[in-house]
């Protein structure tokens, strides 16, 4: 039996922020890609894509790569802009 851990069906909480700070920055997914291949990190277009669109899962190193290329803190990343209490009540 499959255990899911997110009541939502996408995989990641980072997606859309990542979306956001790419565009911010105005690199398309591909050049995003490219840019970190450089740096030495095996991240691909398609990569990008899917953790952007939240079918993907990111791992923790990844969240910390892409925290380092960006500079942003992983509060950030993982969009908390308050305490846990504030966020939940957002949500509902």
């Amino acid at each position: 039996m499959k255990i899911s851990y997110n009541l939502e069906p996408r995989k990641n909480l980072i997606g859309e922020r990542l979306c956001q700070l790419r565009k911010d920055r105005k690199l398309s997914q591909r050049k995003l890609a490219i840019k970190l291949q450089q740096q030495g990190y095996s991240f691909t277009e398609l990569t990008i894509l899917r953790i952007e669109k939240g079918q993907r899962l990111a791992t923790d190193i990844e969240v910390m790569i892409l925290c380092r290329f960006f500079e942003v803190d992983p509060s950030t990343m993982f969009g908390y802009t308050g305490s846990t209490k504030e966020q939940e009540d957002k949500r509902n």
